[in-house]
């Protein structure tokens, strides 16, 4: 078992020290800091915009979506159409889908951006309320969001990758040196529970944080870039109200259910009594804050009573 021991400390200190070597030769060859920071940001943006754009149409395939032909709904595309230009952005592409809950979302990389809109919201929303969740959404393409959000995973990935590079010969060596600390006192299997192992969990807890961080911070964005879209349609249609009514009619059709893609997704059993980890890692405001802030948007621009002071 010593011997075993050994030969596996020996095996992965060798190969702990031919990727040190490999980085090392590596770090000696790069071009200047600039060089590298203009390789690493081009790769961040083309890798994340041909992620973006195959996504769209991976996820269309995926949800069998299908384009509204505009002889069907003229209604639907004239709203649109007022939509964009009080924006002064394209018409995107109009499509129905059939999704787990009533939904909505905006997706770019597709020429001039596609709406996606789930079947039951044709029955579920008034045209006002409709128009307001095409606002909303208009407004995520308005301010690319998608593909913001898709380059700061890019940008976040890399550079978590990039730690996990720098500290793998230290994770192969910590690894050697536990298992043959465990065959060395002859109990094989406990190499994880070993000093050397709980270093090495260490080791993982560390890009492990940084990936924690990553959705941490992006979905921290997600949840404001939310509450900029509500805003932004309130605006463009003059009708606070009419979107809040549209959530809270999407929440009480809505039930807990796995989607492969929610940017609206609303419903939330716990509400306020959410314990704050899952605030963190939520894409969305909570819905109370939503139509909250609507209403008192609605109550700032309705027109003053007659006779009221204005002093």
């Amino acid at each position: 078992m010593a011997a075993v021991g050994l030969a596996l400390l020996v095996g992965y200190a060798g190969t702990a020290a031919l990727a040190y070597w490999v980085l090392v030769t590596l770090w000696e060859t790069r071009p200047d800091l600039m060089t590298t920071l203009a390789i690493v940001t081009v790769g961040v943006v083309v890798f994340g915009y041909l992620s973006y754009a195959f996504g769209t149409r991976r996820l269309l395939a995926q949800l069998d979506a299908t384009p509204i032909a505009r002889e069907r709904a003229p209604g639907l595309y004239e709203r649109t159409t007022a939509l964009c230009e009080r924006m002064e952005t394209p018409v995107p592409d109009l499509y129905v889908g059939r999704m787990a809950t009533p939904n909505a979302f905006a997706l770019g990389g597709v020429g001039s951006g596609v709406v996606v809109l789930d079947r039951s919201l044709f029955r579920l929303l008034t045209a006002d309320e409709l128009e307001a969740i095409l606002a909303h959404e208009l407004a995520h393409l308005e301010s690319h969001d998608g593909l913001i959000k898709t380059l700061a995973f890019s940008l976040g990935e890399t550079l978590t990758g990039l730690l996990s590079i720098v500290l793998f010969p230290a994770v192969l060596l910590t690894t050697g040196m536990a298992k043959a600390w465990a065959w060395f006192t002859g109990r094989p299997g406990t190499w994880a529970r070993t000093p050397f192992g709980t270093l090495r969990r260490a080791l993982d807890g560390v890009i492990a944080l940084g990936l924690v961080a990553l959705a941490i911070a992006v979905n921290a964005h997600s949840r404001s870039r939310e509450l900029a879209a509500d805003d932004r349609a309130a605006d463009v249609t003059g009708d606070p109200l009419a979107l809040a009514r549209a959530l809270r009619k999407i929440e009480r059709a809505s039930e807990p259910a796995w989607s492969i893609l929610s940017p609206l997704y609303i419903h939330d059993d716990a509400g306020d009594d959410r314990p704050p980890i899952r605030k963190w890692f939520s894409t969305h405001p909570d819905l109370d804050e939503r139509v909250g802030r609507l209403r008192e948007k609605a109550a700032r621009s309705a027109p003053r009573e007659d006779g009221e002071d204005e002093g």
